[in-house]
């Protein structure tokens, strides 16, 4: 009995988990029902299920650390949640998703990973109806693929994207299925309690074995221990308690080891490795990973040291060949949590980590085989060649194992294949590779060929001799080495350094008269290394954000252009270069470079020297053009708006004491509104009762009966005319909308005399909306899922707009008047245009949830705003191209709520206010016509919950006091008004760069006769500009020195010019505003008496 006592190697590995620095952090991450782990790891990357509903995925390098940005891109290929995803085990870059909307598709993930979000994948696989559950690879053929689906296996080849084989045999849904590592049969873990051992090449029933398993119906998972004959499964018994059995296939009725642990819920997801015999449980939502180390004999089970952390979404263990071995690394565990992804080491103890300890890392299972998939299929089997984790035995020495990324093994092209041809990925833009192309013929660029089907290309990246990169030429063979997150840190660092030096005598002038952030846009383009620092830069982009002065006003997103600016000194012949260069480097993308891409074709070109004239001119053009775009592109979205404040009215403008508010107000209808003069609120009881508030008699309102309009019948929605303060429309559930209209001073009394009524339809009206251009034109949206539009001079129906297959939701009218969109229960948006078809003449997806969704348009009508719900009630505001509905643009996941977001868009701004009945936050975003679309400003949290939010038109703000909105806010026993401000220093002055000419909303700009007859006429825009009132672009304004004829200056000559160019500039604004400014030059202890010389003496 010796061998009971003999000590494991690996019996006090350790966890050694890495500092929150050292995460992925800040990620978002939900709870999925699926048969899964969530995450997969490859020796070069990680994916992961990304947002609450899981249906895209993020895929992140092995070794990426930090906070991760919403925005970041995406794999956005399935349509509902990924249940499962594998990468192979020869092709690093090669991943497969497995998802809910009954796809399988394979993606092709480039060396450097996703440099932008991908939504079309190298092949798609489809199981007909059937929800896909688990996804992997076989572990000896390439190209082979396996499938799960309800009670259905099936087998797929990559290479000829077909389907080579299928069985639907098992009477259940299979829950886990895992190759033997010799890849002969299979193991399948299924929903009717039992285990099968599964042969897909068997003559007759490819089943072979069955025998009962965990007796709950339950998660189950199977794992094949290495290539043992035995099985490990985890489950539930009957009285579900956590299970582990290990059964031999010899005898496979027969368990040969049962473990019980414990009664959580949470699944078990066993991670195994067949080369120490290691096994690792996570549970999903466990805090604790627990680490066993399976024997052939009793006990067969050895508890080693437990993890204790994070909460577990999912759990993956890293590929061998991708360890630290020399620091005794034998495992790793990746931990998806609900908002990191954290890296847990297991290292054996040794005294010390200065050699590679051969005792801890037997030969393990290489990434290259010589089997395909048709030739597996046809009855081969050949292992897969073992590989040493020895640094002095591997093939590039102590370098990291090079990821084996390609190739693509979906098409068949004939000719030569060459490592170019087969693994290159496309040249991103900025790097050296991109700039030694940049003045050669593009015409001999050689289109990509994958690789045969059949063929399996294998081509060695060698070690090159020297790291460094020639100028001009790049790497030898064109690629370049991948770098891990502390080498791009050092080497960034480096070039930093590099760049201090060469600037170090011409950055004297500039911070002699420019410091930190008062340095301009000539520094932020030519004094790239002076800026040590990411923070810094941030800040300069900021500042030139906040300075500039958008000479397009009326856009809500406008873009500066390089032309536009005066740059006095420019040469000619740097111009002619430019346009040569351009001419013939077309495919230089300079929309989304980066400042270390600037920074790297900066030192690229001074590393070329004079001859390098062209490229020099080129360069700054890229990086001249990127300046141009918002900072979005380049550090995130910088807005005006970003730091907007909400600021309650005082308490003595409040309306207090209300009482008995109606609850049972439809959610198609807002609950409150408000204009100028006036408020509408619904009131509880019988009658469908609505209390007009006049807003200039605010206070306690008396005890007793307040005066209301009685209408008869349930309340189903209300509006204001936007055009007349004192006429409000009430849609009730019989069909009819009432007119009323308000005397000047409010109600004295309850009536039920309205001064007109509309039969509009003959069943409930969901909702009513007035146009925002034509007087007297009203829409009703009724429950016969028709649309009516009605004039209200004639009280007669103009036109009826069909279509809709469901509830209606919402219809917003577009900014030009001439164009509505409507929201469905169906899950579509429509757009339509009345006057011209009574169809809509676009349709798209819209919200999955049916609990309801309001639209509204954006951007002078470019983009559609929808809000809703996904599939797991989590609520989001989508943003769509008003010409192109298929899919959206950016989605913004908010929280599961059951309140109905409401938005309001104010179009000068382009600022979005969401808010729902019963929060306590108004949501704020900035929509912008490029990515991401939707931008997130500081959101106002009020301090008690509301009952509903209505914004007044633009002519009713207080500009000089920088408020660009405004609202009343109805809580249960209040209507308070909301202001929206921005700061500023210098707000004496109209902010004119925040207050653009505003459309005349609150006068009619057609009458209803003009609209229907198709007169169509653009709104008038004014200025809110108070009298008397200076603009602040007024004081900003300098005007440009006259442009003299000088020969042409060398770059330090010109660096120079420049920034005494710039110098005298700030100068003269600095001379314009003190001159606006009081100042005294007179100290205050001059006026004061002072003491005698002979006191000090004493």
């Amino acid at each position: 009995m010796a061998w009971r006592f003999k000590a494991s190697k690996y019996k006090n590995a350790a966890p050694i988990v890495p500092k929150a620095e050292a995460c992925v952090r800040e990620i978002c991450v939900g709870s999925y029902q699926t048969y899964g782990n969530n995450i997969a790891a490859s020796a070069a990357f990680m994916a992961f299920n990304w947002e609450h509903t899981g249906a895209s995925v993020a895929v992140l390098p092995l070794d990426d650390c930090g906070r991760k940005s919403k925005t970041m891109p995406l794999l956005h290929g399935h349509t509902d949640t990924v249940t499962d995803l594998k990468f192979s085990p020869f092709h690093d870059g090669l991943l497969a998703t497995a998802s809910q909307d009954c796809l399988l598709k394979i993606w092709h993930i480039p060396e450097k990973g996703l440099e932008q979000s991908l939504s079309d994948p190298e092949a798609v696989f489809s199981h007909k109806q059937r929800r896909v559950e688990t996804i992997g690879f076989h572990p000896t053929a390439d190209g082979l693929m396996y499938s799960t689906a309800a009670g259905c296996v099936t087998l797929f080849d990559i290479a000829t994207q077909k389907e080579i084989f299928s069985n639907n045999e098992h009477p259940e849904v299979i829950q886990s299925a895992s190759w033997r590592e010799d890849g002969t049969v299979l193991a399948t873990s299924c929903k009717d309690k039992c285990v099968r051992i599964f042969d897909p090449r068997a003559a007759g029933s490819p089943i072979q074995m069955v025998a009962e398993s965990h007796q709950s119906i339950k998660d189950s998972r199977v794992v094949w221990l290495g290539n043992q004959p035995r099985l490990l499964t985890t489950g539930f018994d009957a009285a579900r308690l956590r299970q582990v059995i290990i059964r031999d296939i010899r005898n496979l009725n027969v368990p040969e080891k049962t473990l019980e642990l414990d009664c959580s819920t949470g699944i078990l997801m066993p991670l195994f490795d067949p080369d120490t015999n290691m096994l690792f449980l996570a549970g999903k939502g466990d805090t604790t990973i627990n680490y066993l180390e399976i024997t052939d004999k009793d006990p067969y089970l050895i508890e080693g040291l437990r993890h204790t952390g994070e909460q577990t979404k999912g759990a993956c263990l890293v590929p061998k060949r991708a360890l630290k071995v020399m620091e005794a690394e034998v495992n790793r565990v990746l931990q998806l949590t609900s908002n990191m992804v954290i890296p847990i080491m297991y290292q054996v103890p040794r005294k010390t980590y200065r050699d590679f300890h051969a005792d801890l890392y037997p030969e393990t299972t290489g990434y290259k085989t010589e089997l395909i998939a048709s030739e597996w299929l046809n009855g081969t089997n050949q292992s897969v060649p073992k590989m040493n984790l020895d640094p002095a035995k591997r093939e590039h020495g102590g370098d990291p194992i090079i990821p084996r990324l390609g190739p693509k093994p979906f098409s068949s092209n004939s000719g030569d294949v060459s490592f170019d041809k087969v693994f290159a990925v496309p040249v991103a833009p900025g790097s050296h590779e991109n700039l030694s192309n940049v003045g050669q013929d593009n015409g001999s660029e050689l289109p990509m060929q994958a690789a045969k089907p059949d063929l399996l290309v294998e081509i060695e990246i060698k070690k090159q001799p020297e790291p460094a990169v020639v100028a001009g030429n790049g790497n030898a063979n064109g690629v370049q080495k991948s770098l891990t997150t502390s080498e791009r840190r050092k080497s960034s660092a480096d070039d930093d350094e590099s760049s201090d030096k060469i600037f170090e005598q011409n950055s004297e002038s500039s911070e002699n008269s420019t410091e930190g952030e008062d340095r301009t846009d000539s520094d932020l383009r030519h004094l790239t290394a002076v800026r040590s620092s990411i923070a810094e830069r941030r800040r300069l982009y900021e500042n030139r954000s906040k300075s500039q002065v958008d000479e397009k006003a009326q856009s809500p997103v406008p873009l500066r252009r390089e032309s536009s600016k005066v740059e006095p000194h420019k040469s000619s012949h740097q111009s002619v270069g430019s346009n040569m260069l351009n001419a013939q480097a077309g495919s230089l993308d300079s929309k989304r470079i980066s400042v270390p891409e600037g920074k790297l074709m900066d030192e690229h070109r001074r590393g070329n020297g004079n001859a390098s004239g062209i490229k020099k001119s080129a360069t700054e053009a890229a990086f001249s053009a990127a300046s141009t775009k918002r900072t979005s592109t380049v550090f995130g979205k910088v807005s005006k708006f970003r730091h907007l404040k909400g600021t309650p009215g005082h308490k003595s403008t409040h309306i207090e004491n209300l009482r008995n508010l109606s609850r049972q107000i439809p959610g198609e209808c807002n609950g409150f509104h408000a204009n100028h003069e006036r408020v509408a609120v619904p009131l509880s009881g019988p009658g469908g009762k609505i209390a007009i508030f006049e807003l200039s008699r605010p206070g306690r309102l008396p005890d007793g009966v307040i005066p209301s309009l009685v209408n008869g019948s349930n309340i189903m929605d209300f509006q204001w005319d936007p055009f007349d303060a004192h006429r409000l429309a009430v849609a009730c559930d019989d069909g009819i909308v009432k007119l009323w209209r308000i005397d000047e001073g409010g109600l004295s009394e309850p009536t039920n005399s309205p001064q007109a009524e509309l039969t509009a339809h003959l069943d409930k009206i969901y909702f009513i909306r007035f146009h925002p251009l034509a007087a007297d034109v009203l829409l009703t949206a009724s429950y016969d899922m028709t649309i009516k539009l009605w004039d209200l001079r004639t009280m007669s129906e103009k036109c009826a707009l069909s279509g809709h297959t469901d509830q209606i939701f919402d219809f917003a009218w577009s900014p030009c008047g001439k164009l509505g969109a409507s929201v469905c229960k169906d899950g579509k948006i429509r757009v339509y245009n009345p006057r011209k078809s009574e169809t809509p003449i676009r349709e798209g997806n819209g919200p999955v949830g049916t609990r309801g969704a309001r639209i509204t348009w954006a951007v002078e009508g470019q983009y559609i705003v929808c809000t809703g719900f996904d599939k797991v009630s989590e609520r989001q505001i989508s943003v769509y191209n008003a010409q192109k509905l298929n899919a959206p643009l950016n989605t913004a996941s908010l929280d599961v709520s059951p309140s109905i977001l409401i938005p309001y868009y104010d179009e000068d701004s382009s600022t979005l206010f969401v808010t729902g009945k019963g929060d306590s936050t108004i949501y704020c975003y900035e929509i912008t016509d490029e990515e991401p679309y939707i931008c997130p400003l500081s959101h106002h949290r009020c301090s008690s919950l509301h009952q509903g939010l209505s914004f007044i038109t633009k002519n009713h703000c207080d500009v000089a006091s920088v408020e660009f909105s405004k609202a009343y806010r109805l809580t249960n026993t209040t209507i308070e008004p909301l202001s929206f401000t921005v700061p500023r220093i210098k707000s004496e002055l109209f902010q004119d760069d925040l207050f653009p000419p505003t459309r005349v909303t609150w006068s009619p700009t057609l009458s209803a006769e003009d609209w229907f007859g198709c007169n169509d006429k653009a709104a008038a825009k004014i200025s809110l500009k108070p009298e008397g009132m200076d603009t602040l672009s007024s004081i900003q304004q300098v005007p440009a020195p006259a442009k003299k004829s000088e020969p042409t200056p060398t770059p330090t000559q010109q660096f120079v010019t420049k920034s005494d160019y710039e110098s005298n500039k700030q100068q003269e604004i600095q001379k314009s505003v003190s001159a606006r400014m009081e100042y005294n030059t007179k100290l205050e202890q001059d006026e004061m008496e002072g003491v005698d010389e002979n006191e000090w003496q004493e």
